[in-house]
C-alpha cells in the first residue's frame, strides 16, 4: 500500500530531529514508500467548500542539519490526500482550534490523524479530567476563593495554565509560600481562561512516566526524570529520558482509557503518569517516540502506522 500523506507541523527547519515525533514518523512513511508532502497550518485555506494547502513535497534524512528537501510549494486540495498528520504542537488556542474546524471538513474521507473533531473536543488537561478517579485531586478554576480552600486541604500544590504545553508556566506552591497572592494575580492578568490547579505528587523527582497508546492499546514508554533543580520533567525543560516498564496501575490505567480513545479516533496519544496517577492525556502532538526507541523499546512510530494503514485499508 502506497498513501499520499501530507504532514501539518511547525517549520521543518526549527524542530530537533534528535527528539522529534513527528519526523519519527515521516522517516518511517518514507521507509514504507509513501509520498509526502508538508505545509504549515499558516498555508490552510478554504474556499467553495474545498481546503487548500500550500504543500510542497518533502524527503527526510536522519541527519541533524541537513534533515530535509523540499519542493516547490503548489496549492493543494488537501482532500486529494489519503493521510493528514495534523502535528503542529499546542499552544491550543483559536488558531489551533480553527485549523481542527478546517480539516475537519475532509475527515473521515481523508484519515486526518489525530481526528480533528476530537483533537478539538479534548484538551490535554480538560479531557483527562473524565478520569477523575485515576488522578491526583485537580481543580480546574480562576476563583481565588476555590484555589484557597484547595490549598489548605492539600498543603503543597502545582498552578498551571490550562491550556499550556512543555512545562511552561508551571509552579508549585507550598503551604506557607508566600508567593501565592503574587503568582494569583500574575495568573490572574496573563490568562483569560481557568488554570489547573493539582496536588503534588512528591513521586515526580523519581519520572513522570509518557504512556504511549496507538489505538487505544499501550504501545511503548519512556521515564522523565526531572533535573535536580527544577520540577519539570519534560525533555524539552532538561528532563532526563529513562528506559522504563509498566507497573500493574499503569496498565489498569491504559485499559480504562483506552476505548475511549479508540472509539474517538485518536490514533497516537501519550499520557503522563506520575507515582500511579494519570495526570495528563496528551492528544495534540504527544511526543516520546523516539526516546522510547532510543532506549531499545518498541518503535513506535511503526506501529502507528500500522494502524493507518489498517484504517485505510478498511
Amino acid at each position: 500500500m502506497v498513501l499520499n500523506v501530507a504532514v501539518q507541523m511547525d517549520p521543518i527547519e526549527r524542530i530537533n530531529i534528535r527528539g522529534d515525533s513527528t519526523f519519527a514518523m515521516l522517516l518511517e512513511a518514507q521507509k514504507r514508500g509513501h509520498r509526502i508532502g508538508y505545509y504549515t497550518p499558516d498555508r490552510l485555506a478554504m474556499t467553495e467548500g474545498h481546503v487548500f494547502g500550500a504543500v510542497q513535497p518533502l524527503q527526510v534524512r536522519d541527519d541533524a542539519g541537513s534533515h530535509f528537501t523540499l519542493g516547490e510549494a503548489k496549492r493543494t486540495d488537501l482532500a486529494s490526500f489519503d493521510v493528514i498528520l495534523m502535528r503542529q504542537d499546542p499552544p491550543f488556542d483559536l488558531a489551533y482550534i480553527t485549523a481542527t474546524h478546517l480539516l475537519e471538513q475532509i475527515h473521515p474521507k481523508t484519515l486526518v490523524v489525530n481526528n480533528p473533531r476530537e483533537v478539538r473536543n479534548a484538551p490535554e488537561k480538560m479531557f483527562v479530567m473524565q478520569f477523575a478517579a485515576l488522578m491526583p485531586p485537580t481543580l480546574i478554576t480562576r476563583d481565588l476563593t476555590e484555589i484557597k480552600a484547595f490549598r489548605a486541604e492539600h498543603n503543597d500544590i502545582v498552578m498551571k495554565p490550562l491550556y499550556g504545553h512543555g512545562g511552561g508556566a508551571v509552579f508549585r506552591l507550598t503551604r506557607d509560600d508566600l508567593n501565592f497572592g503574587s503568582l494569583y494575580d500574575m495568573f490572574a492578568a496573563t490568562f483569560r481562561e481557568p488554570w489547573v490547579v493539582q496536588k503534588f505528587l512528591p513521586a515526580v523527582a523519581k519520572g513522570d512516566k509518557r504512556i504511549m497508546l496507538v489505538d487505544g492499546v499501550f504501545a511503548g514508554a519512556v521515564n522523565r526524570v526531572p533535573a535536580a533543580d527544577d520540577l519539570r520533567s519534560n525533555m524539552v525543560r532538561g528532563g532526563s529520558p529513562k528506559d522504563t516498564e509498566l507497573t500493574p496501575r499503569e496498565r489498569e490505567i491504559c485499559a480504562t482509557i483506552g476505548p475511549a480513545l479508540k472509539e474517538r479516533g485518536l490514533i497516537l496519544v501519550g499520557i503522563d503518569v506520575i507515582d500511579g496517577m494519570l495526570t495528563e492525556i496528551n492528544v495534540t502532538s504527544p511526543t516520546g517516540i523516539r526516546a522510547i526507541k532510543n532506549l531499545g523499546g518498541p518503535d513506535v512510530a511503526a506501529m502507528t502506522w500500522d494502524a493507518i494503514e489498517a484504517k485505510r485499508r478498511g
